[in-house]
């Protein structure tokens, strides 16, 4: 058990490697690609979802602004997709999670995404529209092949989930790759950021409002040995150490996630369960902390190091490591139990807040029991209408039709 309270630079052994497997043969075809999207560079995935004849959804903020992904998926041969623009502090069927309490926003450095809202609408979406198989992809993944869609959809007639890795440009915390700046060893894990889901299984999860939102969404996977890897994507590279405030917003979701994983890649045979109950142990938490605080310090002297031995200039990185010790500092053993047992408490209420199976509702009605004001269905085969939404032409509650009762 005591290794459980080490970092643990790969969680490989938590993962079926099925990327040699040749896609099934299986008719079975994704519902939809669903991308959260806060950039405004779409046409990259616009494109391969017509070539692949897969409907989009993309939800839109920040960057993204909805009337020109739909200007550009009318301008794209063969795309469709739904474009849906999700307003700043929305809120999921009037639903608010425990794990979205203040406390932790402030572990977090206040940290300010909408990435796990707009995934969690497309789970509840996939329900309500009764999908069986979609696929979140970032804004920022290239290098998608159509062997690796079919893969997918193969994978996801027998699986819950299953996802991919981004080790080019590598999809790490800041932490994770000072790491590997450092030459330290630290292997890149599946994310979010290519994500398939089963949304008729019975127990889909959520995602928390915290950074590794992922990694809590397909835990019981992990744990338990089953979570398919089908193969490698590549994300848009950053400048991972530009701000050390990343640093400080990551390093409360990268504590409590790798804490988590670490226990898991101690415990194999465990069930889930069990190791869950294990995880809510205020020693357990001291324990981690401690070593994760000796890791980032390690880390820091290793890039000194590489600084007198090459000339190299590894501050910036120095300067995100000290950002995230700061932080550190404010994350007790006491709030990391907290946060486990109201993110198991939220699993639960999540289960019971989302929409049966076999619920298949219209795109109009869907939008309005999501109580999603702003949307258009836009590309080949969408429903005649005008023109591309301007300010004049969006699709508002008043002009919709009474939204049906919960389901």
């Amino acid at each position: 058990m005591s290794n459980g309270t080490k970092h643990v630079a790969s969680h490989a052994s938590l993962l079926r490697d099925v990327s040699a497997v040749a896609p099934s043969p299986t008719n079975s075809r994704l519902d939809a690609i669903v991308v959260p999207a806060s950039r405004p560079n779409l046409q990259r995935i616009i494109e391969l979802s017509a070539m692949l004849s897969v409907p989009l959804v993309v939800l839109c903020s920040r960057q993204a602004k909805w009337d020109k992904v739909a200007a550009r998926v009318e301008a794209t041969f063969g795309a469709r997709a739904l474009v849906v623009d999700v307003p700043r502090d929305y809120q999921l069927l009037g639903h608010h999670h425990l794990t979205s309490d203040k406390t932790f926003f402030t572990a977090s450095a206040e940290r300010s995404s909408d990435l796990s809202s707009k995934r969690n609408i497309g789970l509840v979406l996939a329900r309500l529209r009764g999908w069986s198989k979609i696929l979140f992809v970032d804004d920022d993944i290239h290098h998608l092949r159509p062997r690796d869609i079919s893969r997918f959809s193969g994978s996801l007639d027998r699986n819950p989930v299953a996802a991919m890795t981004s080790r080019y440009f590598p999809d790490n915390s800041v932490v994770c790759h000072a790491r590997r700046l450092a030459g330290l060893g630290q292997d890149v894990f599946v994310s979010g950021a290519v994500l398939g889901v089963n949304t008729q299984h019975p127990a889909v999860s959520f995602f928390p409002d915290v950074y590794n939102e992922d990694w809590f969404f397909f835990a019981q996977h992990a744990a338990a040995r089953s979570l398919p890897k089908i193969g490698e994507a590549r994300q848009d590279e950053y400048l991972p150490f530009a701000d050390p405030e990343r640093a400080a917003r990551e390093e409360f979701g990268d504590l409590v996630a790798e804490g988590l994983y670490a226990l898991f890649s101690a415990t194999p045979g465990w069930e889930a369960k069990d190791q869950l109950e294990n995880a809510a142990s205020e020693t357990y938490w001291r324990l981690f902390i401690d070593d994760r605080r000796e890791m980032i310090w390690e880390t820091f002297h290793r890039l000194s190091a590489i600084q007198d031995r090459t000339g190299a200039d590894p501050s910036s990185a120095q300067k995100s490591l000290l950002r995230a010790t700061e932080q550190l500092e404010l994350i007790s053993p006491e709030l990391c139990v907290d946060f486990i047992q109201r993110w198991r408490i939220d699993d639960e209420r999540w289960q019971r807040i989302m929409p049966r199976t076999g619920t298949s509702l219209s795109e109009r009605e869907a939008m309005n029991e999501l109580e999603l004001t702003h949307w258009i269905s836009c590309g080949y085969g969408a429903e005649p209408r005008p023109r591309i939404p301007t300010s004049s032409s969006l699709i508002r509650a008043s002009d919709r039709s009474t939204a049906p009762a919960r389901v």
